[in-house]
């Protein structure tokens, strides 16, 4: 996981020096009017990877915070006994639920997740 945390500063880091480039970039009048300082295309695929990226980190973020209210409530439903299996299974719900809507989501956008 290290590995990805270190990946992740990278991209963050890498996302931070695009938009100060791009922040000089608007800010600069081009001598020609029709050159671009950046291509429109190259604009819109970072813009759609992003927006991919935030829906998908907002997801992310919700079941990995769900998880360890899971992992607490699980435990207690444990500790306390056999009829607390329907309490358990209650609690796993939600969480298959959500992956199951953000699936379908992705799916009828006619995207899929990574």
């Amino acid at each position: 996981m290290d590995e990805v945390t270190a990946r992740i500063e990278r991209v963050a880091e890498d996302l931070r020096m695009i938009q100060q480039e791009l922040n000089l970039a608007a800010m600069q009048t081009p001598a020609d009017p029709e050159e671009e300082p950046v291509s429109v295309d190259a604009l819109e695929t970072l813009k759609s990877a992003l927006d991919q990226m935030r829906h998908f980190l907002w997801f992310y973020c919700q079941v990995v915070n769900q998880e360890s209210d899971l992992r607490d409530k699980l435990r207690q439903a444990l500790r306390q006994g056999g009829e607390e299996e329907g309490e358990a299974a209650s609690v796993v719900d939600p969480l298959s639920q959500a992956a199951t809507r953000a699936f379908s989501r992705y799916r009828l956008n006619g995207k899929k997740p990574n």
